[in-house]
């Protein structure tokens, strides 16, 4: 916890008045959300829109001024944690279940600032498995064409049930192994009917915040 807490703090450094950011969702944001919490109690003026409707629920409970999607002109930059970076700062995100939000909040910014601890950094994505958003209409002809690509689709369950995302649809966990062309398996991803998106972030991010157990934490360097 430690280690998130560091990253989360030195990613709060970024933060001015009047600029418009991002929350991303997970284990690692939450700390992130807490210290901005803190800052605009002791006066930080801002705007924020949240990934998820966990993410918005904590801000609001701390005073964050949450704003809806459609006000936002522009995002400066949004903070958001990752299950897996490569060398390249491509990332695997998604184990909580928000992609498709985090994506969009993402595409949307100026700068995506990700902060992980170092048990996330990889030499190559895939070890944990790929999560993709799909439409629950004829989700198992999806997860055979997502089977021919390579992989072993689970459907994520939650409570006996199928997990259902924010936006309704299901989750499968893709188990690819060393995922070696990123860029090219989005881009095989996005052709299937049914695939609504995918936890490959590639290209996208512009820093990487690791925090270490010791509650230090360090930008990472390509």
């Amino acid at each position: 916890m430690e280690a998130k807490r560091a990253a989360a703090e030195r990613a709060v450094e970024w933060i001015r008045d009047g600029m418009t950011v991002g929350l991303g969702t997970g284990s690692t944001v939450q700390p992130f959300i807490q210290a901005v919490g803190r800052k605009v109690a002791e006066g930080l003026a801002i705007k924020a829109v949240a990934t998820s409707v966990r993410s918005e629920e904590l801000a609001r409970e701390l005073g964050i001024p949450i704003i809806p999607f459609s006000d936002v002109e522009e995002i400066d930059f949004t903070v958001d944690g990752a299950d897996e970076v490569d060398p390249a700062w491509h990332l695997i995100k998604g184990g909580g279940g928000a992609l498709l939000r985090e994506k969009i909040v993402a595409d949307a910014s100026k700068r995506l600032i990700v902060i992980v601890d170092e048990s996330k950094l990889v030499r190559h994505l895939g070890k944990f498995p790929l999560p993709v958003e799909v439409v629950p209409f004829g989700f198992e002809l999806t997860r055979r064409k997502l089977t021919r690509l390579g992989c072993e689709p689970k459907l994520r369950m939650a409570d006996s049930r199928p997990y259902l995302t924010d936006n309704g649809n299901y989750i499968m966990d893709c188990a690819f192994g060393d995922i070696l062309q990123p860029g090219r398996l989005a881009e095989e991803l996005h052709r299937i009917p049914g695939v609504v998106e995918h936890g490959l972030f590639v290209g996208m991010t512009a820093e990487v915040v690791v925090g270490r157990a010791d509650g230090t934490a360090y930008l990472l360097e390509r």
